[in-house]
Formats: structure tokens, C-alpha cells, sequence
């Protein structure tokens, strides 16, 4: 994956212009209905020169009840070894904080946001409680909401403003901290699935420590394609977009007629599944012996109706692995309720399926099998001779036999015609 590094050169002054405008929640400029309801999620690297190296992904969800706004977050390690979680409740309109809380490797934390904020901290390695009572000087917003109400702003060219923001660390007693949007630009963001997309790249000054963080949302919905993040000496934490909503198949999966087609017929389909015995080691000189390999006892064979959009998404993979630049689009959620299995029930790969519509169907099968073949060798040679000397050769030859595994993946089409017929079928590797 080649994405761009947005690393801007900038004048970073320790000093907040006294000509820009302070966001806090209830400011105009807030405009909450950019934030829509969902799920979206990030890979998370770290980059320095060319090298990007995967270090977990974080998910954001969106919701909202009662006129307010939830949001969860979840950070999860690379290696699945650790997560931190963080769950933050706001005003819906206002994004005024009403609560949060937070649980990582070391602590758990939890707050109510009024004139005093009120709460508890808790240290896993002390294994003690700490009561909170905390009065920060002026209004805030909550650090856990300000990435998403940064795509809620004006921002247009030469855009900028303060944000305050709240954060507690319980080994600090600064609680508000100064985010200064710097500069605001025209960005032409690539996306590996969905193109190009006309953005704003947003850069913000965290004041109280001179980090740099580029924002890249997009001008339309307001989406937050990428976060990069200054980490010092040349390297950079930058958070991609995976777009959980891409979804390039335009033929929609119809669940219902799906499983009705699997449950409510009267037709049967019955078959045997094998491998040719030539489709092994064609060497030269070797002579496969065995001319089919069935599938082994207990072998899972699966049936699913074929649709419209099973084809397209055939289609579009194909398109997809062959270009090499993205991943491959995964099957509806949905599409396992149409998936209907057998198992191979004797040692000739015998198999059958019952209650089944007219349409057509897709069976597939995989397993691994046994193959042998003969093959001859030279063993030697036998030398003649006469009177006067030697007369010539004939080459001797002995023959063995030799095995290897293998692996068959079949995939076939069946139709049924009419309710109630039964079909057979030789579910074969060519």
C-alpha cells in the first residue's frame, strides 16, 4: 500500500494568535449532523522514509439516543496481545461532555462532567482506587470526541482556530491543552479502493508539546481518511481508513429467497466427489495408476444457490487479485445463511442434498488425497563380448512404484428443472 506522508514544513510558534477563533461544545461553527452514525476503522503504522510497519488498528462507533451522542473507541494491539478501550458520551447538538470512560493494560478510568468532574481512577499494578475532583479553568472538549469534531468545522482555505481540549493523566496536573488549527488546504487524497476523493488537509499544532497532526477529510461527508501523527526524529504515526463500507458489488445478496431456496423444495441432488488420477505428476517416464482419488469419508461438500450477485462478486475479485493493489471484497455477512452442508458418507465420495428449489447451485469441495504412479529406471547395463573383443551393450531397466499428496479443489454448477427431481452428479477435479 503507497500512501502519501503529508509532512508540511511549518513555522511553529509556542504562542496562540489572539485573531483566531477558541471552538469549544456550543460553538457555531460545531455542525453535528456531519457526524453520521457507524462503524469505521483504521490500520494504524509507523512510518519513517519508505518503511511502513503495521502496529494495530483502532475502531470508532458512532451512535446515537436520549439526544446524545456515544462514542466507542477500541485499540487493538498488532499481535492481539492487548486492547484499550474508550467510551465517550456527549451532548448530541452541543457535544458538551457528560461522561467517559476509559480501560488499557494499567488503569481504568471514569468521569462525570458537570462544573466539578467527578470520577475515579484506578492503577492495575497498585491494584487502589483514586477519587477524582476536578475543576479545569474554562470550557473543553472531550480529546476522545475532537478527531470527529474537527470534520464538523467550516474548514475552508485559511481556516483556523483553538480547540481546548480535555485529557487526564494521572501523572500530570495539566488537564486542558491548546490544539491550534494551523493551516487549512485543498488535498487530493488516492484511496486503493474508491479512488480519488477532493479533501481538506487540516493541520493542527498541539501547543504544550509542538506535535504536528495532519487531517485528511473529505470535502462531500466529511469522512476522516487519515490521521498522521509527528513522534519525533523523522517518524510518524499515520492511521488509514480501511473503509468498512466499500462495498463494490452492485447486485444486492437476498438472504430470504436464499434460504427458502435451500429448505423448501422437494428436490435431491446426489453425487460422488474425486479426483482424476491424471490430474497429479505428469512427469516424463512416470505412468499414473490410479485413475480416481474420491474424496475421503467425512469429507464436507458445500451447496449454495447461485445469484446474480455470487457471479458479480466472482467477477469483481477476479479483477481485484488479478491487479494485485487491494484486497479482495469478502462475501455479504449475511451470504453463510444460504450455505448448505454434507459430508462424504462412504469411501467412494458418495454425498447428497435434500429440500432443495429449482435454480441453480454452486457445490464445491476440497480435500487432499494419495496419488501413485509407476515409473521405470535404468538399473544397469549388460556388456558383450567375442573373440576379439567387446561387441556391444543393451540397457537393463527395473520398475517402481512411488506415492505423493495432493490437493483437489472442485467447484461445479447444477441446475434442478422441476420440483422434485433428482439429480446426480460427478462433482470431479479436470
Amino acid at each position: 500500500m503507497k500512501i502519501r506522508i503529508l509532512i508540511l514544513a511549518l513555522s511553529l510558534l509556542p504562542f496562540v494568535a489572539f485573531s483566531q477563533k477558541t471552538i469549544v461544545p456550543g460553538s457555531q461553527d460545531i455542525k453535528t449532523s456531519y457526524l453520521k452514525p457507524g462503524k469505521s476503522q483504521y490500520t494504524v503504522y509507523y512510518v519513517k522514509d519508505t518503511s511502513w510497519a503495521k502496529q494495530g488498528s483502532m475502531t470508532y462507533d458512532i451512535s446515537f439516543s436520549d439526544n446524545k451522542l456515544n462514542l466507542f473507541y477500541k485499540y487493538t494491539e498488532k499481535d492481539n496481545k492487548w486492547t484499550t478501550l474508550r467510551t465517550s458520551i456527549a451532548d448530541a447538538k452541543t457535544l458538551q461532555s457528560i461522561s467517559y470512560k476509559s480501560e488499557g493494560q494499567k488503569s481504568k478510568l471514569e468521569l462525570n462532567f458537570g462544573e466539578t468532574i467527578k470520577g475515579n481512577y484506578y492503577s492495575k499494578k497498585d491494584k487502589k482506587d483514586k477519587l477524582l475532583n476536578l475543576q479545569p479553568k474554562g470550557k473543553f472538549v472531550d480529546f476522545n470526541l475532537a478527531e470527529h469534531m474537527f470534520t464538523t468545522l467550516p474548514l475552508d482555505v485559511g481556516y483556523k482556530a483553538v480547540i481546548p481540549e480535555f485529557y487526564y493523566d494521572n501523572n500530570s496536573d495539566i488537564l486542558i491543552s491548546n490544539y491550534i488549527i494551523k493551516e487549512v488546504k485543498s488535498y487530493v487524497y488516492h484511496s486503493p479502493r474508491t479512488g480519488k476523493h477532493e479533501t481538506w488537509l487540516a493541520t493542527v499544532l498541539e501547543q504544550s508539546t509542538g506535535a504536528i497532526y495532519n487531517y485528511v477529510i473529505d470535502k462531500k461527508d466529511r469522512r476522516l481518511w487519515q490521521r498522521e501523527m509527528s513522534m519525533g526524529k523523522g517518524m510518524w504515526e499515520i492511521c488509514v481508513n480501511e473503509e468498512l463500507d466499500y462495498q463494490p458489488i452492485k447486485n444486492m445478496f437476498n438472504r430470504e429467497q436464499a434460504v427458502q431456496q435451500i429448505t423448501k423444495g422437494n428436490s435431491v441432488i446426489i453425487g460422488r466427489a474425486f479426483a482424476k488420477g491424471s490430474s497429479g505428476k505428469t512427469l516424463g517416464g512416470l505412468v499414473n495408476v490410479s485413475k480416481k482419488q474420491f474424496a475421503p469419508r467425512g469429507t464436507e461438500i458445500t451447496l449454495f444457490p447461485s445469484s446474480a450477485y455470487y457471479e458479480e462478486w466472482v467477477s469483481v475479485n477476479k479483477k481485484i487479485k488479478k491487479q494485485g493493489k487491494m484486497p479482495e471484497v469478502p462475501l455479504d455477512p449475511k451470504f453463510g445463511a444460504s450455505i448448505k452442508k454434507a459430508k462424504v458418507y462412504d469411501d467412494e465420495g458418495h454425498f447428497e442434498f435434500a429440500d432443495l428449489m429449482p435454480g441453480t447451485y454452486v457445490v464445491m469441495a476440497s480435500f487432499d488425497f494419495t496419488n501413485s504412479y509407476n515409473y521405470s529406471y535404468v538399473s544397469g547395463y549388460t556388456n558383450y563380448y567375442n573373440y576379439w573383443g567387446y561387441t556391444g551393450s543393451t540397457t537393463n531397466y527395473g520398475s517402481a512404484r512411488q506415492s505423493y499428496r495432493d490437493k483437489a479443489n472442485i467447484e461445479k454448477q447444477v441446475t434442478i428443472d422441476r420440483d422434485g427431481e433428482k439429480k446426480e452428479v460427478s462433482l470431479k477435479e479436470n
